[in-house]
């Protein structure tokens, strides 16, 4: 029988925190933590995000229970999943629709980052973590959607480890080593379900790191100012929880209609359809959340020094994600806020139209003004990393930045201050 002294539930938890301070750090780390005062809903996607690889890995593991990583029997124990497990449906179109979702939670998230300045000194390294799950996350959604053994799946993943053997000397030893053999097939599977079943977890612990970076100096706002005392936070609980709460509300309603009403609307009907390595799909297309690495990749059409298209393309392709880790050394402004930054905060929108503009390039056959396209939005991306993004840090002249949270957001609140580093001594 339980016991129904009053204290009873405290003790026991003194006793646990004693030897194993858990409550106490959860305490301090969710009720206690200091938070700015100004975070608009922009800030709930990362909450959003560590509820997606929640309900990633759970549903993962309940499909790995009854999928069969085999060549021969991969599709068939999909289409059982579907028709015969209990809720098995359920299960997979949350997994599968899940994916979409968590990619547009995190490029969310990661544009959210670039438009704030999120990036900066002393952030970086919680911004360079960051990239890194994104990076995890492109090989784990990769894999998983090699497992379904359709028609799409087998032919994207003969078309992506194909590319490795553009690379000099040890290319094709690289693919030979990820197909297993000399072609895709039973290995190749084998390796891409273990793989895909264990990266999820490495996700998590990285993420874990991430929380750790980001409660080392707090998360950045829009304002892009250091807190300045008490004045400036608020207890995470219940302010946030409860905002994080209506966000997750909000968000389940989208997730759901994509789940029960439109399943198959993000994914490609030729995966219905069996892997056969005698026909190739008119056009191979990767799922949506991987168009722009593919259109960088399919740009390059050209070679320089001699250097093959071919290979050009991987690294400007793998190069895209190169350029996301060494943000925090290339923005040379030192205003954080896209709000006080008149010229970068045009430039910003050019971005995600770029970005956008390189999704519609990957997702149609490369011809005629498709490639066009694809070729000009290429130069603009890394034209905006490379030239665009030290420039304007040297020839920007910022607005004046508030004298603190407080004085922005209060009532009466007034005051306002040039950047440190643009004020005169």
């Amino acid at each position: 029988m339980a016991d129904q002294r009053p204290g009873a539930g405290t003790r026991i938890i003194r006793w646990i925190d004693h030897r194993l301070p858990f409550f106490a750090m959860m305490n301090h780390e969710l009720y206690e933590y200091p938070t700015p005062r100004n975070l608009n809903y922009w800030w709930n996607f990362g909450s959003l995000a560590g509820f997606m690889l929640l309900v990633m890995i759970v549903t993962g593991i309940f499909l790995a229970m009854q999928y069969t990583p085999s060549a021969s029997l991969a599709f068939d124990s999909v289409e059982r999943i579907m028709r015969d497990v209990n809720y098995g449906w359920l299960i997979r179109y949350a997994h599968a629709n899940g994916a979409s979702m968590f990619f547009a939670i995190v490029y969310i998230h990661i544009f959210r980052g670039l438009y704030y300045g999120s990036y900066k000194a002393p952030r970086e390294l919680l911004w360079i973590l960051g990239v890194i799950i994104l990076v995890l996350m492109i090989a784990t959604a990769f894999m998983g959607y090699v497992l379904p053994w359709g028609q799409m799946s087998y032919w994207a993943a003969t078309v992506i480890t194909s590319l490795f053997s553009a690379i000099p000397v040890i290319g094709q030893s690289i693919v030979t080593f990820l197909w297993g053999g000399f072609t895709v097939g039973d290995p190749t599977l084998h390796r891409f379900y273990a793989l895909h079943y264990l990266l999820p977890f490495i996700i998590l612990a990285v993420v874990l790191l991430h929380l750790i970076a980001l409660h080392r100096f707090g998360s950045n706002n829009p304002l892009g100012i250091d807190m300045k005392g008490q004045q400036d936070s608020i207890p995470f609980h219940p302010y946030y929880t409860i905002k994080d709460l209506f966000g997750l509300t909000v968000f389940l309603l989208i997730y759901a209609f994509f789940v029960f009403y439109a399943p198959n609307f993000l994914g490609n009907p030729d995966n219905y359809i069996p892997a056969n390595p005698m026909q190739t799909p008119n056009h191979i297309v990767p799922e949506w959340y991987l168009l722009p690495y593919y259109a960088i990749l399919r740009s390059i059409t050209f070679s320089i020094f001699g250097i093959p298209a071919k290979l050009l393309g991987v690294l400007a392709s793998f190069g895209s994600l190169f350029l996301l880790l060494i943000v925090p050394w290339l923005d040379s402004s030192p205003v954080r806020s896209s709000r006080f930054r008149p010229i970068y905060k045009w430039v910003f929108w050019l971005l995600v139209i770029d970005v956008l503009a390189l999704g519609w390039v990957g997702a149609n056959p490369p011809q005629g003004i498709v490639v066009t396209v694809g070729q000009i939005a290429t130069f603009y991306y890394y034209l905006h990393f490379l030239i665009l993004l030290p420039l304007l840090g040297k020839i920007e002249r910022p607005h004046p930045l508030p004298a603190s949270i407080a004085a922005a957001v209060l009532p009466g609140g007034s005051g306002m201050a040039a950047p440190a580093s643009l004020r005169k001594s």
